[in-house]
C-alpha cells in the first residue's frame, strides 16, 4: 500500500498554477531552450554548450554566471524579468495542472506537473530518502528569494496500485485521455527524449486527479535539496502564501516504473594506486580487462552477492568486492535497518570513505557524477580515482523512506528526469 493512514494526515495536495513558457515564437526551438536539471549540468562544459545553444536557454536562469553569489542571483531575477517583459517567456492565461511526457527508445513515462503544498517529512505525505548539504540549500533559496519563482520541477512518485493490465483511475485516467490530444508543445530534446506537454483546466478534471492524490503519499524520487530549499522558503514567510507550494511532476511508478540509474564517485585527490593499496587484504581486488561496458557486465553480475564497486583512473578497471565481515562490522553503524547497512553506498561511505581512506565527504574531495564514462574520463584525465557504483532498486529507497531512514546522499538516480525549461512557476502570478 502506498496511501496515507487514518492518521488525521491528509494526502497530497497538487492544486492547479499558471506556468510560464517560453513562447516558440522567440526561441530558436524548444529544445534548445531546454536544460538538465541544474545538477546534473556537467560544469563547465555543458554550461557552455547550453548557454551556446540559444541566447535564451533556461540555463541562465538555474546556473546563471557571474562572480559573486549574490551578483548570480541578481542576475538570474533580472534575465527572468526582461525575459517576462520582452515576451521570449509568457504566463498562460489560466491555472492549470499539466501532463507531461517523455519517450525514448526504451521508455514511456508520463506524470502530472503541478504546485504541490509543502509538508514536512514527519507528516508522512512526501518522503525523503537523501540527506541535503546545508550550503546547497543556502545556494538555491538564495537563487529562488531573488527569482521569486520555482525554475525547475521536482520529480516525485508514487503508486497507485495500477497497473498495465487495468484500466487506470483517478489522476492517471485524466493523464491517458488528455495524453490523446493536441499537446501545448512537443519537442526532442538531443539526448534523444520527445517530450510533449498539455494543460488541464477543465474544473472537473482537475477535481478527479485531486481527488485522487488526496490519498496517497509520495517519494522524492530527484530534487532533496530543491525540496529542502522550498521548505526553508515557506518558513520565511508568513502563510498563507505562495511559498506554501513547490513545482512537481508526480509519475505513478505502478504505470509507468521509473528508470534507476547509479550516481558515481570521483576522489579528487586519491590516485588510484593508494586507492587499492589502502584496501589490503580487507576486499577482494580483481583487474576487469577489456571495455568500460565489460566493466559494468562484470559489476552487474555481483549485484546479488554483496557489496561491489570498480575503480577506475588508471586505464584499467578494477572490480572490488568481498568486504571483510570484521571490517564491516566495525566501521557500520548499527542503529539502522538492515537494508541501510548493505546498501553499497552505506559501505563506500562509512566503511571506505571514512575508514579506510579518510576522506572527508567535500566538494573539494569528492565530486558526484552522473555519467559513467565522464566519472572515468574525468579519473583518467586529472589522476583521481573514479568509484562505480550499482544502482539502488526503487522499492529498497521507498520501504526504508517509509521508516523515516535516510540513505547517504546520492544514493542512486531516478529518472528519466523532467527537462527543465518546459514550464515554470512565477510566484508574482
Amino acid at each position: 500500500m502506498n496511501t496515507v493512514g487514518h492518521n488525521d494526515v491528509s494526502g497530497l495536495d497538487l492544486v492547479p498554477f499558471r506556468g510560464v513558457r517560453y513562447v516558440p515564437e522567440r526561441v530558436g526551438s524548444l529544445a534548445a531552450v531546454t536544460s538538465p536539471p541544474y545538477d546534473v549540468v556537467v560544469r563547465p562544459d555543458g554550461l557552455l554548450h547550453l548557454e551556446s545553444a540559444d541566447p535564451h536557454n533556461i540555463v541562465r536562469l538555474i546556473l546563471p554566471q557571474a562572480t559573486t553569489p549574490a551578483a548570480r542571483n541578481r542576475q538570474a531575477a533580472d534575465t527572468l524579468r526582461t525575459w517576462l517583459s520582452e515576451g521570449i517567456l509568457a504566463p498562460d492565461d489560466e491555472p492549470s495542472l499539466y501532463v507531461y511526457e517523455q519517450r525514448d527508445h526504451d521508455i514511456l513515462q508520463r506524470g502530472v506537473i503541478g504546485a504541490l503544498r509543502l509538508s514536512e517529512a514527519a507528516d508522512g505525505i512526501v518522503l525523503p530518502h537523501e540527506g541535503v548539504m546545508p550550503h546547497v540549500v543556502e545556494d538555491r533559496a538564495a537563487l529562488m528569494r531573488a527569482a521569486s519563482a520555482n525554475l525547475e520541477p521536482l520529480l516525485l512518485t508514487y503508486r497507485s496500485g495500477d497497473d498495465d493490465g487495468h484500466e487506470p483511475q483517478g489522476a492517471m485516467a485524466v493523464v491517458e485521455r488528455t495524453a490523446r490530444r493536441e499537446p501545448l508543445l512537443s519537442t526532442t530534446t538531443e539526448d534523444g527524449f520527445h517530450h510533449r506537454l498539455w494543460s488541464v483546466t477543465d474544473p472537473a478534471e482537475i477535481a478527479e486527479v485531486r481527488s485522487d492524490l488526496s490519498h496517497h503519499q509520495a517519494l522524492i524520487a530527484d530534487g532533496h535539496h530543491r525540496w529542502a530549499t522550498n521548505l526553508r522558503l515557506r518558513a520565511e514567510h508568513p502563510s498563507p502564501s505562495a511559498w506554501d507550494f513547490g513545482l512537481v511532476l508526480l509519475v505513478d511508478t505502478a504505470r509507468y516504473p521509473l528508470r534507476v540509474r547509479a550516481i558515481h564517485r570521483y576522489l579528487h585527490r586519491l590516485p588510484v594506486s593508494d586507492a587499492l593499496a589502502a584496501l589490503g587484504d580487507s576486499f577482494r581486488i580483481r583487474t576487469v580487462g577489456g571495455s568500460l561496458d565489460h566493466a559494468l557486465e562484470a559489476l552487474a553480475e555481483t549485484a546479488t552477492k554483496g557489496n561491489a564497486f570498480v575503480l577506475a583512473g588508471d586505464g584499467a578497471f578494477h572490480l572490488v568486492d568481498h568486504p571483510s565481515q570484521d571490517l564491516l562490522a566495525r566501521t557500520i553503524p548499527h542503529d539502522r535497518p538492515e537494508a541501510w547497512r548493505t546498501l553499497d553506498a552505506t559501505v563506500l561511505h562509512s566503511t571506505l570513505l571514512d575508514h579506510v581512506w579518510q576522506i572527508p565527504d567535500t566538494p573539494e574531495h569528492i565530486a558526484y557524477i552522473h555519467d559513467t564514462a565522464a566519472t572515468v574520463e574525468k579519473a583518467e584525465r586529472d589522476g583521481g580515482t573514479a568509484v562505480l557504483m550499482h544502482p539502488v532498486r526503487e522499492e529498497v529507497v521507498r520501504d526504508l523512506a517509509r521508516q523515516g531512514v535516510t540513505m547517504p546522499r546520492k544514493s542512486t538516480s531516478f529518472g528519466p528526469k523532467p527537462a527543465t525549461g518546459l514550464v515554470l512557476r512565477d510566484l508574482t502570478f
